[in-house]
Parts: structure tokens; sequence; C-alpha cells
């Protein structure tokens, strides 16, 4: 069986600035993969390349076939993306937005048929936003919006969900809610998800394998306990903490020495 993703020798450089410096990973289907670094690592830039939002040298493949490959509607039944911010300049409904998902499941001049009007009420149910349905997107909280954004990622049925910071701009409750969600997608549907993620006790409490990232490199790749630890992040966020992993579950918890 081919991996979902599997990068090979990838480098992108953001003019003479190198931002990914030959990372190769596999990532197999069904996985949960939380992607995590200080800022300026690679984490974004590696999503935006794995979901054909930028291309880098080296070999994206997605499904066993070389991303490039892909038309791009094609790509869109494959992949959905969630990216830390959406500009959308448009007067649309959240339920508007949440249907655009469906744009790759049927003919250009299609309108949306039963089946894309029920992906669309499945996945606001998910995310708590079906009371937010009829609203104007830029009259919605930056929380709301991200749960509308996280919806229409969910419509769209892709294979692949790749989420960049998902829980920015959520309340506690919503964060818990979002990453609960992921898991449970994973565990119920099978769907592949790589998040890039900042926060590190919640990636060891949803994530179960980890990729961290250090001046665009694969820095360490495995379970929360063995990428969490002291040493490794001191050497690669520059801080010194305190990490415990509690029972009965033994995940990491990270605590700032002070």
């Amino acid at each position: 069986m081919s991996a979902a993703i599997e990068i090979e020798n990838l480098f992108f450089a953001y003019g003479a600035r190198r931002v990914l410096d030959g990372i190769s990973l596999a990532i197999e289907k069904g996985e949960m993969v939380g992607v995590l670094g200080p800022n300026g690592s690679g984490k974004t830039t590696l999503l935006k390349v794995v979901s054909g939002v930028l291309t880098g040298r080296g070999t994206v493949r997605l499904g066993g076939r070389t991303s490039a490959s892909y038309a791009r509607r094609e790509l869109s039944r494959m992949i959905a993306v969630v990216p830390q911010e959406s500009e959308i300049h448009f007067p649309f409904s959240a339920a508007e937005i949440v249907l655009m998902a469906r744009a790759s499941h049927h003919g250009r001049l299609a309108l949306e048929g039963a089946a894309d009007l029920e992906a669309a009420r499945r996945s606001m149910a998910a995310t708590e936003t079906a009371e937010l349905a009829n609203r104007w997107l830029h009259e919605l909280s930056g929380g709301e919006k991200q749960r509308v954004m996280i919806a229409r990622a969910l419509a769209q049925e892709a294979e692949i969900l790749l989420l960049d910071e998902p829980a920015a701009f959520l309340d506690l409750k919503h964060q818990l809610g979002v990453f609960d969600l992921m898991r449970r997608l994973n565990r119920e549907r099978g769907l592949t998800i790589v998040a890039a993620l900042h926060d590190l006790n919640l990636a060891a409490l949803f994530f179960p394998r980890l990729v961290l990232l250090g001046d665009g490199k694969v820095f360490r790749d495995g379970p929360p306990e063995d990428v969490l630890t002291e040493g490794n992040i001191r050497q690669v966020y520059g801080v010194d903490v305190r990490v415990e992993r509690p029972a009965p579950e033994r995940r990491p918890h990270i605590f700032l020495r002070t």
C-alpha cells in the first residue's frame, strides 16, 4: 500500500533564504501527524508545497503519484486545506463559503445538489457552525471564521486534511472541540490529517506522531514522548522547559522554567 504523502529531498527557498532544506518524510494513509517547530522553521511552507500552492525542488507524491500529475480539480478531491488566515473580500454567508468546497464534485456550471447540501450540513454540525449559516462571513469573529473554514474543508470530503494552526483565534472550548473532532474523523473515517501546530501540549495530547522541524530540517520524528524532550525543545526552541509525564497516559506535558 502506498503512503498518503511521500516527500523526498525537498528544498524550498524564498529568494536567498532557504526554508526547507532536504526534507524527506512519509505519512501513511490514516495517520494523524502534528508538525512542530519555531517561527520560520518551515511548517507552513511544507504544507503549502504538499498542497501544491508552492513548488519546491524535490519530490512530493500523493497516493503514489507525483503531485504535479494531478489536475487542479482532481487535487482538490485529494487534499483539503485549512490555512492559518483566509482572505475573502466578497460578501458571502457562512453556508455559501462551506458549499464552495463542493465545486470539485460537480461540473463547472452545475448547481449544488442534495449530496452537496448534506455534506455542508454535516460539516457545519460537526464544527458547531450551523447557527452561523446565514450570517455574513465578514461579521464573524476570528474564532467563528476559523470554524467555518474547517467546516468548508470537511465538506470537501478529501482523503487528506492539511491544517495550519487550526486552533488559531479559538477559545479553549473550541480549541479542544476542533482537536477532538480531528481525532474522531481520523479514527472513524480513516482521514489522513497533518497539522502545523504551536501549542506543544495540545500536540502531545492529540497527535500520536509528531515531526519537529528545526532550521528547515526534520530534527525529530516519532511519538510525543520521544520528540518532546527537554533537550530537544532546548535545542530547537532555545528555551528551558520541564517535561513531565503524568499517569496514566504518560503523554508529555511541558512547563516553562521560571
